[in-house]
């Protein structure tokens, strides 16, 4: 039990500061990487229909989401 309650504390602070990161970047002009506007995100408008699918930018957030869950396992639990 102590175990899923660490781990639960720390997916809590660590969503935490990616939201506070998150927010502090778009509320500010500091986007490092402009997410759904990446070459390779697909964004058809015709009429009254859009199909947008950001398939490069979920990628990358992918790849960030997984490297960071990474380090905080490595750095809490070994």
């Amino acid at each position: 039990m102590n175990g899923i309650a660490r781990a639960l504390i720390v997916a809590g602070l660590s969503l935490l500061i990616l939201g506070l990161l998150l927010w502090v970047f778009s509320s500010t002009r500091l986007r490092l990487i402009p997410f759904g506007r990446l070459p390779g995100d697909i964004y058809i408008k015709r009429g009254n229909f859009v199909f947008y699918a950001p398939i490069v930018s979920f990628l990358i957030l992918s790849l960030l989401l997984t490297l960071f869950v990474n380090i905080i396992v490595r750095i809490f639990f070994h």
